[in-house]
């Protein structure tokens, strides 16, 4: 029973302080980070209209990727250790061009970006894309607490947010968006975020 009222104590306390300093905490390390996450964002955009593809590093030492291809029949994932001839030679065989996706590579692992993906939504039933990332956090986090992901969502048009700064749905609603069932707060007007223990 004590041990109980303990573990409860713990998770009001460590939610209490995800909630009062998560916002500081991503807002901190987007301003930080924000050209290589802008030169990431434009990269992968640019490399997608290509080849759509996504990318994820699957190891804590971040020098193994996850590269799916998607075609249009079928999605294609393999794993790579970064510095394998067989990651130039399949992201050739399917039309990317390999310094372009080696270089995003690089540009995720340098600060820890764990995923990059494209999602796809739609507005009055209008079809929108958005460009997803996860970074893995470094700060250190209490015992008892879940492993910490900053997801942020690039949108190419300005969003809507209530007054505390919650994406919503659309300018002429109060509903929030949620997007894979998390609600995402803003940083600014195209770019927001949410706190996850997944990175994707």
């Amino acid at each position: 029973m004590i041990k109980t009222a303990i573990s409860i104590l713990s998770s009001c306390i460590i939610l209490c302080m995800l909630s009062c300093s998560s916002r500081n905490i991503t807002a901190k390390y987007y301003y930080e980070h924000e050209q290589t996450l802008n030169r990431i964002e434009e990269s992968y955009q640019d490399l997608y209209r290509q080849q759509p593809f996504t990318v994820a590093f699957t190891a804590k030492d971040f020098k193994t990727i996850s590269l799916e291809i998607i075609t249009d029949t079928l999605s294609y994932i393999y794993e790579f250790p970064l510095h394998e001839s067989r990651l130039t030679d399949t992201l050739v065989k399917y039309g990317l061009p390999a310094p372009g996706v080696i270089e995003l590579i690089r540009q995720m692992q340098s600060i820890r970006c764990t995923w990059t993906n494209m999602l796809t939504y739609y507005v009055d039933e209008k079809k929108n894309s958005m460009v997803f990332m996860s970074v893995k956090s470094v700060k250190r986090v209490l015992p008892l607490s879940y492993k910490k992901y900053y997801v942020l969502a690039y949108f190419s048009q300005p969003q809507s947010f209530d007054g505390s700064g919650k994406l919503l749905d659309k300018k002429t609603t109060r509903r929030l968006r949620k997007i894979n069932g998390q609600t995402f707060n803003r940083i600014n007007d195209k770019v927001c975020y949410t706190i996850s223990g997944h990175f994707r």
